[in-house]
Formats: structure tokens, C-alpha cells, sequence
């Protein structure tokens, strides 16, 4: 049928039963849009930017409403519209799927959670009447108002009362303000104690969820210890967790929800899905710019202890030195092949300086095979003139040198690497047995100032910064420096440690020329 023949047909119809079939087709098309929040949200707001890992929430979320499950953690970095999926269009959506529901939107903050209503209630006044759902007379309050239908939200800050209040669907939206929020004891406990007997008792037994959205702060922050007590659902436990960090690693996270393989990066509301070039920016500036617990916190959502550490983040910061009047004496790479559990192989590279301090200058780890670290070696060896390539014995040095050798006459015959250059010697060092043996003498040699970074690494200082002598496994990161400081000062793989470097104290004036120098002697008295 033509749209002139539609036309005609329909203008031989009286206006009642115009009216009627045209409203039974609208109420067709609106019901089209329930399949799950984001083609709700896509359907009714042409503002609405579509990017891939809103459609993994939302998948979530319609499975969290079928029953799969009742438990739903959302772990996102900041900005990227996680809140705007689940704490305005999700409720509007359930609500249209079950109007007699009452819905909780909590958040650190009335502000936060009474802006999340209002939006909820001017989707019920612009599109409610689609889907049978009006505000009930009377019922203006921002925070608390009715439908109807007998529905309902509630938006409050966490710690704020519930009482009086049946929830079926309980929201919360960043229970944590910000890292000080997250890192006080007794703020992290005061939001435990609220969820457990606040929140948890408003729950009704016909239909209840729970769903959580958040970027991480803390290791015991609330979805921290939700994971603890509980579990994730593929674990027999009963969360779902939909964990999309900044920078996909699948080999360290698990499978990742949209896909990406170690490296590739998140997609954003603001930039086009395929401008990975942009994408990679946006989160690299993220990285740079943040300090090294808060990228791993809130970028990839995987926040690390860092009380007992073997050193702090702080000594980190002073050891940071463009050293641009430092002259190399003997420049060479470590590497820490991967296994032993993990996967990631440490490639690091430095320089002994004229000041007889150890000077870090790349950091080339990475999950890789070897033929893939051997390779990165040899182009860190060359890009920097390293004479030599420190190998652990402990991880079978002579298959270590044969893979460096291998990877070198390789990048020569494909010409990255001229034909007449020599390659550098390669030399096994046999690093003490016990990851804290290994590594406390080189943390003494930070504390001492006899080992500084030539820049901000931020992945390497991460893991020295966390890792701490309780942990199963040391990271490639950390045995490769290592292993850098055992070759280029060999007293250091011999000697006792005076001390556990654990208490550190601030300096009076880091920014200061000597700050760096004043301070380890401040902490080794």
C-alpha cells in the first residue's frame, strides 16, 4: 500500500476511530522502545549518543529486571554517561515496565540524588503519558513524589531514611563523594552501616534489585566490600559486575564486556567511536594527569592497597628528576620474562650516572610473549645505546639470551637495526631467592636517593607504591627495576637491609633543590 492509498483509507474514516487507531499505533511503537533503557532513551531523546558500552549497561540492566539477577555493580571511569543511563533513564524505564514499583535513587549527596529525580520526573511528565504513567495530583515534591498508578521515586543522599518507603529497586549513584570520603574509616563504614540496615531493610519480597554505579575510590569502598562479603556472580557468588576500565586488560581483569584486547580503550559520549587515536588521547591525558593511585582507582576501577607498602607514593614523587646535567656511565636494560603466575614481562631501562645513582628511564613492560619482550628489549637496547641486557637466572637465563639474540638478528634482517651494529652483551644476574628479599634492597636504595626516575612512570611507581610483601606474586615492573639496580650497582644484591623502609615523613618543602636528598636522611635517622 502507497502513502496515498494509506491517506485514502484513513480520510474515510470518522475522527473517533481515527483517533483510536492512530493512538493504538503510537502506544505500538512506544512499547517498541522497552526492550531495555537505552533504546528508551534513543527513541524518545534525539540528543541521546549512542556508544558501545552503553548497549553491554544496558543489556545489564534488562537482564537485572528479567530476574536473571538481582545484583548489579556498573565500574566505569568518571564522564562517560554511566549515570545518565542508569539513574535517570533506567528508572523511567522500569517504571514503565512496572508502574506500581517504588524506586530509591541514592547518592553521596541530596543534590546529586534530587537532581536524579527531577530528571526521572520530567521524563514522567514528557513522555509518561505513552506509557499510561502521570504524576499523581498533589505529588510535587522534588524528592518524594507518586504516580498514578501507585509508583513512585524517593531520591536521597546515603545515610538519609528510607523509612515509611518500600523499595523494589534501589539505586545507588557514587555512595563515596571523593578519595578523603573513601579513605576515612569512618565514613566507609557509616555507608556499609546504612546500606545493611537502612537501605536493605526497605526491600519488598514480590521484586527487589539492587544497582550500583560508581568509579572506584578504595579497596573496602561499598562495592569493594559488597565483592568481599558476597561475590561476583560467574564465582557463585551474587553480583554481576559490568567492569569497563578506561584502558582494557583483559589479561589481568578477565574477559572484557565490549570486547577490546589489552590496550585498546574506552569509548566516550564526546568523541566518535572510531577516533581511537582521540580516544587513546583523552585517556592518556587522564593518566598523566592524575596521580598513580587515582588512575588505577577511577580510570581502570581496580583500586590497590597502599598501607604497608614497601615504599610510598610520596618518596616516589621526590625521586622524579629530569637529571638533565647527569652523565650516563653505563646504560643497559632488565628484563623480567613473563610467567611464574603472571603475565606481564618487565622491560626497563636506565642508566648508572656520574652521581653514582641508578637512573630509570623507560618502562616497556607489557603483557607479552617472549618473542614479543625479547623484541622490546632489543629496540629499548638500541633506542638508548645500552651496552648490556640484565637477565634473571631465575627465570632460565640462557633461554632469555637466546630470545634477545634471536629478536636482534631479526630486527637486523628486517633492517630496523642496521646490520653492522653490535648487539649488546647480555648478562644473567642471580637475584636473590623470596620476592621481599629481592626487592627491599632496592627500596632502600630509593629511601637512600641512590636510585631516582627520569620522569613520571606511573604504572611502574603504581605497582611499588601497592605491592606489598604478603601479595603472592611480584610484578614484572617491579623484578625488572630490580634487576636494573642489582646490575648496575652489584653491592646492592649483596648486602643486608638496615631496615624496612615503611615509616616515611613529609618533607617540609618538596618543590625545594635539596628536598629529595633532606628527606631520605630525614627517614633513615
Amino acid at each position: 500500500m502507497t502513502r496515498r492509498d494509506n491517506f485514502d483509507e484513513l480520510a474515510h474514516l470518522d475522527d473517533v476511530e481515527l483517533y483510536r487507531q492512530l493512538a493504538a499505533a503510537q502506544r505500538h511503537t512506544s512499547r517498541d522502545l522497552l526492550t531495555d533503557p537505552v533504546t528508551l532513551a534513543r527513541g524518545l531523546d534525539a540528543t541521546f549518543v549512542m556508544r558501545p558500552h552503553f548497549k553491554v549497561i544496558a543489556q545489564a540492566l534488562a537482564e537485572v529486571e528479567r530476574g536473571d539477577y538481582d545484583r548489579l555493580l556498573v565500574v566505569t571511569p568518571p564522564q562517560v554517561g554511566k549515570s545518565t543511563c542508569v539513574a535517570e533513564w533506567f528508572p523511567f524505564w522500569w517504571l514503565a515496565r512496572h508502574p506500581r514499583d517504588k524506586v530509591a535513587v541514592t547518592s553521596y549527596s541530596d543534590a546529586l540524588a534530587l537532581r536524579r529525580g527531577k530528571v526521572i520526573r520530567g521524563y514522567i511528565e514528557e513522555y509518561g503519558h505513552e506509557y499510561d504513567l502521570a504524576l499523581k495530583p498533589g505529588s510535587s515534591a522534588a524528592q518524594d513524589w507518586d504516580l498514578t498508578s501507585g509508583g513512585g521515586v524517593r531520591s536521597v543522599s546515603v545515610g538519609s531514611g528510607l523509612t515509611g518507603f518500600p523499595v523494589n529497586l534501589l539505586l545507588l549513584d557514587d555512595p563515596h563523594k571523593d578519595r578523603a570520603d573513601a579513605e576515612s574509616p569512618t565514613s566507609r563504614q557509616a555507608v556499609h552501616d546504612w546500606y545493611s540496615s537502612t537501605a536493605l531493610k526497605r526491600l519488598q519480597p514480590d521484586r527487589n534489585a539492587v544497582v550500583g554505579i560508581l568509579t572506584r575510590w578504595h579497596v573496602d569502598d561499598w562495592a569493594g566490600r559488597r565483592l568481599e562479603e558476597e561475590g561476583r556472580l560467574e564465582e557463585g557468588g551474587r553480583w554481576k559486575v559490568v567492569h569497563l576500565p578506561a584502558i582494557a586488560n583483559p589479561s589481568k581483569f578477565g574477559p572484557d564486556p565490549l570486547g577490546r584486547r589489552d590496550g585498546d580503550p574506552l569509548t566516550h559520549p564526546k568523541i566518535r567511536t572510531r577516533d581511537r587515536a582521540a580516544l587513546l588521547a583523552w585517556w592518556e591525558d587522564m593518566k598523566r594527569t592524575s596521580i598513580v593511585r587515582d588512575w588505577h582507582a577511577l580510570g581502570q576501577g581496580d583500586p590497590q592497597p597502599y598501607e604497608g607498602a614497601l615504599v610510598s607514593e610520596e618518596l616516589l614523587r621526590l625521586i622524579r628528576d629530569p637529571g638533565g646535567n647527569v652523565e650516563p656511565q653505563k646504560i643497559a636494560v632488565a628484563v623480567d620474562p613473563s610467567g611464574g603466575g603472571r603475565d606481564t614481562a618487565g622491560v626497563v631501562g636506565g642508566f648508572l650516572g656520574d652521581d653514582n645513582r641508578v637512573w630509570i628511564t623507560h618502562d616497556w613492560s607489557g603483557v607479552m610473549s617472549s618473542a614479543a619482550w625479547s623484541t622490546a628489549a632489543c629496540r629499548l637496547a638500541y633506542e638508548t645505546d645500552a651496552s648490556v641486557v640484565f637477565v634473571e637466572t631465575n627465570y632460565g637465563g640462557d633461554m632469555c639470551e637466546l630470545a634477545i639474540r634471536t629478536s636482534w638478528e631479526a630486527l637486523q634482517r628486517s633492517e630496523e637495526i642496521p646490520k653492522g651494529k653490535l648487539p649488546p652483551l647480555v648478562k644473567a644476574l642471580r637475584a636473590k631467592q623470596g620476592k621481599l628479599l629481592r626487592a627491599e634492597p632496592v627500596a632502600q636504595l630509593m629511601i637512600q636517593d641512590r636510585v631516582r626516575l627520569r620522569g613520571l612512570f606511573t604504572d611502574l611507581e603504581r605497582e611499588w607504591a601497592t605491592w606489598m610483601p604478603t601479595d603472592p606474586l611480584s610484578p614484572g615492573r617491579i623484578d625488572a627495576s630490580v634487576i636494573l639496580a642489582y646490575g648496575l650497582i652489584p653491592e646492592a644484591n649483596q648486602g643486608a637491609v638496615v631496615h624496612a623502609p615503611l615509616a616515611q615523613r613529609p618533607s617540609p618543602n618538596p618543590a625545594s633543590p635539596g628536598a629529595a636528598s633532606t628527606y631520605m636522611r630525614s627517614i633513615t635517622r
